[in-house]
């Protein structure tokens, strides 16, 4: 550490002495689309620190540049980009004007997830799909979890009627085989996970990144199902918007949202920052009316900033920081404490994440190194209690009364690392980028019920040292072979774990045809839905981990087919994917006959069999004269163990997985006619699925449904005043497909849960931006 903090320090302190000499050396000129001049568009020379922005008119000038040949970019946000070579003689002036063109479909983004490089999309190994702000936006989509239900091969399901906690499944493979990512650091801890992709607002999110399957096995444990890599907002110019949203859940209760955003940018483009903020509050709501809640309370309070700094030519430094208030209960008797009502789940959040990197290029900018530190603490208090019954039950309700089951959480997460990239460009018949990196993550979860005594809660550290090593050789402009191997040594497990990885890339005319084979692991410690407590029968279930439990190890395949046809009136393109993963010594849940000393039931998680999860995605994608857009896929899967898994005590086992659907998918289509005026229509889809019910004991099949959404959007163009005013409204779930079926009363089980995540819910909101 300290050999790394001197480097450090001996590049800052280098790079510093390099000072501003008067060159006289100018560039000035215009931007324009579609004949009219732009303004605010960001113009820069390439990989230094010298930039402007164009004026009202839609001018700008850049002065006292360097001498040499560079690059000049133009770059608006909804615009496609355009480059322009230049050769800056000092004392001359140059005159550079730009035309720039709307982006039609995001077909070759620079994308970082797949290869832990920047890449475009088209040119990477691995298949990664882009869900940009603007696209969130536009559907309505004001939590991370709203948002992930538009990828394909993603399915958002909520777990719990009570606290409606939720967990991503990514190709028919449970929450805790997916990595959540924040600016490409794993902070998603375990309890994170658990509730956190409800807690982060969509208005902070500049992109998701989606690597589906294995191939992202360079980020270690946790990603055999996929990588979800959220990048928080940066600011290209200076800019503000504020925005409210009232929304009616199915005539009942109503969910208020405010969010706001603001970014600052040096005339120089050398320093800028982005804040965010968003406050919601969400009364509960009762379906089957019941008395008890199927959506719980929330009330949520976020803000925080990311930042950049160029100290110097090509040198880079990002600070983030983001804090998170919740608090959520579900049940009944809302008025009460919650000690004091028949059933309920009560939770208060605080969440501090942030991050801090550390980047520089040199050697001709055929080198870069990047350090980074990166950490989250969650301080939790949360109750999940039922009241016994004070005539039948009268010894345990004075019990439950005088210690109630209230509980403390404690959880911290830290990590640093870093990160070496060098590229051959001549490495025998093509070029080779090689990606050296190392990095420790230490994860602290300690959580305590004192009425449940010492087997109450969970006291659980785990510290992980991993190192990796890539080959990203493009042999020729048509083929790429992508190379890796992993090595990670976790505390939990006795020796070091190796997890190789291979993906190549073929393009050829439009088409780009993929294959990957990876392995990885999962240790065996308390995952996010582990630390979950449900009710059933008129008693609490939590789980434990088996004393024997080990880690269990993955191999996976896939091969895809991607094409994409550009003309002048639109785009159309397709992908074909499919997946195979082997778990060995799967991780399962099954119910102890026997219940704690505090009468809870038991569900161990124990070493299972082996189990294969394999199935196809197929996505479809088109832009009609920038006018109509439509993107939608659908995954068809099956997911077994090789022998049954007796679920419940003294029931009839199942191979198959619960709870995963053998077909869901999603679409989104919208049609924007002219600026400010926008209709976006969306659905999910999930099919039929085996979900357990232990107040029977039984596998129930549930229905399939196709959730439905409406957006309409208005604006008014105020440009002059540099101002514009959006009216919006829709309907989510427009045809009301809700589960009927909810379990009911005090004694309800309540992880009996499936489908939409709320039901059909009206919206009206306004929004005030820079333009």
């Amino acid at each position: 550490m300290k050999k790394l903090l001197g480097l450090l320090l001996m590049a800052l302190i280098g790079v510093g002495t390099t000072l501003a000499q008067k060159t006289d050396a100018n560039i000035f000129g215009d931007v324009k689309a579609e004949d009219e001049h732009l303004p605010f568009v960001s113009v820069y020379l390439k990989d230094t620190q010298y930039g402007t922005m164009t004026d009202l008119s839609g001018h700008y000038m850049l002065t006292n540049l360097p001498i040499g040949k560079h690059v000049l970019v133009a770059s608006l946000m909804g615009y496609k980009p355009v480059e322009k070579e230049v050769t800056i003689v000092e004392g001359k002036s140059l005159e550079i004007n730009f035309v720039l063109q709307e982006k039609v479909m995001s077909l070759d983004d620079i994308v970082v997830t797949g290869t832990k490089t920047f890449k475009r999309k088209t040119e990477s190994a691995v298949v990664v799909n882009v869900l940009e702000g603007k696209k969130l936006e536009m559907l309505q989509a004001g939590t991370l979890s709203e948002g992930l239900a538009f990828q394909p091969g993603l399915r958002m399901e909520t777990d719990c009627q009570t606290c409606n906690y939720t967990q991503l499944r990514m190709n028919g493979l449970g929450g805790g085989y997916s990595q959540i990512l924040i600016n490409s650091r794993p902070v998603f801890s375990p309890l994170t996970g658990l509730y956190g992709l409800e807690q982060i607002p969509t208005n902070m999110i500049e992109r998701i990144e989606v690597v589906r399957g294995g191939g992202s096995a360079l980020y270690g444990a946790g990603a055999i199902g996929g990588t979800v890599n959220v990048i928080t907002k940066v600011p290209d110019a200076s800019s503000f918007s504020a925005s409210t949203t009232q929304s009616v859940i199915n005539g009942q209760a109503s969910d208020r949202q405010l969010y706001a955003n603001a970014g600052v940018l040096s005339d120089r483009r050398n320093a800028g920052l982005t804040l965010f903020a968003s406050h919601r509050n969400r009364e509960s709501y009762d379906h089957n009316d019941d008395g008890f809640s199927e959506l719980p309370v929330l009330k949520n309070n976020s803000f925080g900033f990311t930042s950049f700094l160029l100290p110097a030519p090509n040198h880079k430094i990002e600070l983030s920081l983001s804090s998170m208030h919740e608090y959520r209960r579900g049940g009944d008797r809302e008025d009460l404490p919650a000690y004091l009502a028949e059933q309920t789940e009560e939770r208060t959040h605080n969440v501090l994440m942030g991050g801090l990197d550390y980047s520089f290029n040199f050697n001709d900018n055929q080198s870069s190194f990047a350090a980074f530190l990166a950490g989250q603490k969650t301080d939790r208090d949360h109750y999940t209690g039922i009241k016994p019954d004070k005539e039948t039950k009268e010894e345990d309700y004075w019990k439950h009364i005088e210690l109630p089951p209230y509980g403390i959480t404690d959880n911290q997460t830290y990590m640093g690392g870093v990160q070496m990239n060098h590229l051959l460009p001549d490495f025998t018949s093509g070029k080779n980028n090689l990606t050296f990196g190392a990095e420790y993550n230490y994860d602290m979860v300690k959580d305590e019920i004192k009425a449940y005594g010492e087997n109450g809660g969970i006291n659980q550290t785990t510290r992980n040292f991993g190192a990796y090593f890539q080959s990203d050789w493009e042999l020729t402009k048509k083929f790429n072979l992508l190379t890796g191997i992993r090595a990670d040594k976790h505390n939990m497990v006795d020796k070091v774990i190796w997890s190789p990885r291979i993906s190549a890339l073929y393009k050829h005319n439009g088409m780009q045809l993929r294959g990957s084979w990876s392995t990885g692991f999962r240790p065996p410690q308390a995952f996010d839905s582990d630390l979950h407590m449900a009710f059933a029968a008129g008693e609490v279930q939590r789980i434990q981990l088996a004393p024997d439990l080990h880690e269990e190890k993955s191999q996976s395949l896939s091969a895809s087919v991607n094409y994409d046809k550009p003309t002048e009136s639109y785009i159309w393109g397709v992908t074909l994917e499919g997946f195979y993963t082997r778990l060995y010594d799967a991780f399962v849940l099954e119910e102890l006959e026997d219940k704690d000393e505090n009468d809870n039931t038991i569900l161990e998680k124990r070493n299972g069999g082996n189990s294969t999860v394999q199935g196809v995605t197929f996505e479809l994608r088109g832009n009609y004269n920038r006018l109509w857009q439509l993107e939608t896929g659908i995954t068809v899967q099956s997911s077994k163990y090789d022998e049954v898994v007796e679920w419940s005590a003294g029931t009839e086992g199942s191979k198959r997985y619960l709870r995963s659907p053998d077909s869901y998918g999603y679409y989104t289509l919208t049609y924007s006619p002219a600026w400010g005026i926008k209709a976006a229509l969306s659905g999910v889809y999930t099919g039929p699925m085996l979900v357990p019910y232990y107040n029977g004991p039984e596998l129930r099949t549930s229905k399939s449904f196709l959730e439905n959404n409406i957006k309409l959007t208005y604006a008014l163009d105020w440009r002059k005043v540099g101002v514009g005013v959006e009216f919006f409204g829709g309907v989510q779930n427009i045809f009301n497909e809700y589960q009927d079926d909810f379990d009911t009363g005090k004694d309800r089980d309540s992880n009996y849960v499936y489908g939409p995540s709320r039901p059909r819910t009206v919206y009206l909101g306004l929004k005030l931006m820079s333009l």
